[in-house]
């Protein structure tokens, strides 16, 4: 075990954990950040896409010593009041069935928009091929990281 000074959507956690434990059980087993899911654990889904100092991760196999003094963004900490303009966005467009798949989706979008704000539907599907949506809502992903492109 070893203690990790880890900065959490803009706060300071201290967790004492081994250093190859996964990002992703930090958040959830021992912050209690629930938004980020498990979903496969081998890096190929994307429902555990965080943002490290803007760029997405997949938290899932991501050690938590290799954050160092870098800045994790989860979903919780996208906005405070669930009004980032990729969730007002989300919610217009109507995405999510199951939902499961969402806060993978919509934290690699905001690394997307991050970097360019107003991507092409080919840069969209680029960026989003990693995040797989049991339900198929693909074509309202597009719409609504295009929607979002729009308010930021």
């Amino acid at each position: 075990m070893a203690i990790f000074n880890l900065n959490i959507n803009g706060k300071e956690h201290r967790v004492d954990v081994a250093p190859d434990t996964p990002l992703l059980w930090v958040l959830r087993d021992h912050l209690g950040l629930v938004g980020t899911k498990f979903g496969c654990g081998i890096t190929e889904c994307g429902a555990c896409t965080v943002l490290l100092d803007g760029k997405a991760i997949k938290s899932c196999m991501f050690s938590v010593s290799k954050i160092k003094s870098l800045k994790v963004i989860t979903i919780e900490g996208l906005s405070e009041n669930g009004d980032h303009p990729l969730q007002l966005a989300w919610d217009e467009v109507d995405v999510p069935q199951c939902g499961y798949c969402q806060s993978g989706q919509i934290m690699t979008a905001a690394a997307l928009l991050k970097r360019n704000p107003k991507p092409t539907d080919q840069e969209i599907d680029d960026t989003m091929h990693g995040n797989l949506c049991r339900c198929g809502t693909y074509h309202r992903i597009r719409e609504a990281v295009k929607l979002a492109s729009t308010k930021i």
